[in-house]
């Protein structure tokens, strides 16, 4: 089954309780927290304050995605603020392996993320120590400041591709990491994302940004649904 984790950023911060009580009363199970610094990512977004107070207000599962100049200094922080999952992009830090170690020690699920542009092999040889990997279908920089909205994402093909690629590696290598694609979903990809292999959805605008983000969730989770559910059988006529 899939899992949509919408994310907060693109919320009404202003009624951000609001927003976790309706997409958890739709089945929502985990949310997705952007944490940007300024540095590794031009834009400044949340921090451990806000990670606190989130998880004060809710139950759910807490995705948390460091883009941040060397991560493995706040991992202590982020564990202790709430977050159930971390994920680091590997051009943040020079000892990726040992923050995600750490990551680990400190009781957190361990992830990398990558982004459009940088390779797969970067990271190949560390996939048996990952408890996820999320691929960015869109540059991050734009998540971070608005602008793409699902249908305005842009060519997502690189991404699709990049999706198929990882989930025929874990499979091969028999891993058993979870797969999650972020940035530009909607109603008119969801489908292809879902069949391309990803475990966990995360979408923004598509779910906040029209109103009623628990409808706008148990849409996005049916038609992920649809597209992986099998052919039914046809009957063989007399």
């Amino acid at each position: 089954m899939v899992l949509i984790a919408p994310a907060l950023l693109a919320a009404d911060f202003a009624r951000l309780g609001e927003a976790l009580r309706s997409v958890e009363a739709a089945g929502c199970r985990m949310v997705h927290l952007d944490v940007a610094d300024g540095h590794f990512s031009r834009d400044v977004a949340l921090g451990q304050p806000v990670v606190e107070s989130i998880r004060k207000a809710t139950r759910l599962e807490l995705d948390v995605h460091l883009l941040i100049d060397r991560p493995e200094r706040y991992i202590a922080d982020f564990a202790r603020a709430g977050a159930d999952r971390l994920a680091v992009h590997p051009e943040s830090t020079p000892h990726l392996w040992r923050t995600l170690e750490s990551i680990r020690q400190a009781g957190v699920k361990a992830g990398i993320a990558l982004q459009p542009g940088c390779p797969l092999s970067l990271v190949s040889d560390l996939l048996t120590q990952v408890d996820f990997l999320s691929i960015l279908m869109a540059d991050p920089e734009s998540e971070l400041d608005g602008s793409p909205r699902p249908e305005h994402a842009g060519n997502m093909t690189g991404g699709i591709q990049r999706l198929k690629e990882v989930s025929r590696l874990r499979e091969e290598g028999g891993l058993s990491f979870e797969l999650e694609a972020e940035g530009g979903i909607g109603p008119g990809n969801i489908g292809e994302v879902a069949r391309a292999g990803a475990d966990i959805l995360v979408a923004g605008f598509a779910i906040f940004q029209e109103g009623q983000p628990a409808a706008r969730l148990r849409e996005l989770v049916a038609a992920a649904e649809r597209s992986i559910a099998p052919e039914p059988v046809k009957s063989r006529e007399a």
